[in-house]
């Protein structure tokens, strides 16, 4: 039987710019998902963003190209931010977790999302407080339940907070580590960018999705 594996924490470099974090995450042990997957799949975007974008996981067309936020749900989130009128120049992108989780269909050809699990998301979240420490951004978004989940808390819910602008939580709101921001940011909840693509009514999901991202423009002109 192999070993529970023991989380990111013995990857991470201490004090690290990113891109020493991009170079070190390639070689991430810290969760059995890089047994599966193609490669490690960190970030991108400028140090000094303003504005930083979480996600869930890279999917199938970020796990075989290496970078964030360039399949179909990264082609829609680019179109919304443009809608929203947010600077996309001082976005930096990124993942709650750095490696692609799926299964294969019953013909083993195609590989088919997995949500991740605590395990991976605790496992993972070094790397989130890590990169928190090497940025200082105005405004947060979390793009679904586990960004903000891997942010904020087990206890966070996408439709209680969604769309609304909210301070970034002190070490007296909130319990146990969460990546820190100095000077604080704001932080605001809207759903991820695939869940758009999977709504039945896709145009009014997508009318919601820019309306949040609109939110943020707001703070960041501000």
């Amino acid at each position: 039987m192999q070993p529970e594996p023991a989380g990111a924490d013995a990857y991470v470099p201490e004090h690290a710019g990113l891109e020493e974090l991009r170079s070190a995450a390639a070689g991430c042990r810290g969760c059995d998902l890089f047994r599966h997957a193609t490669q490690t799949v960190f970030s991108r975007g400028p140090a000094d963003a303003a504005l930083v974008l979480v996600g869930e996981q890279p999917g199938d067309v970020e796990d075989r190209r290496g970078q964030p936020f360039v399949g179909p749900a990264g082609f829609l989130l680019r179109r919304a931010v443009n809608d929203a009128g947010l600077p996309a120049d001082q976005a930096y992108l990124t993942n709650a977790v750095k490696h692609f989780k799926f299964h294969l269909d019953h013909r083993g050809r195609r590989r088919i999302h997995d949500k991740p699990g605590r395990v991976e998301i605790l496992a993972c979240r070094p790397w989130l407080l890590a990169e928190f420490a090497a940025l200082r951004p105005r405004v947060v978004v979390a793009l679904g339940a586990t960004a903000g989940q891997a942010l904020i808390g087990s206890s966070f819910r996408v439709g209680a907070s969604r769309g609304r602008l909210q301070a970034w939580p002190d070490a007296s709101q909130w319990s146990g580590d969460y990546p820190r921001v100095d000077p604080p940011a704001q932080f605001l909840a809207t759903v991820h960018p695939s869940a758009v693509l999977r709504a039945e009514d896709r145009d009014a999901a997508y009318a919601e999705f820019v309306a949040d991202l609109k939110v943020a423009a707001t703070a960041l002109a501000g």
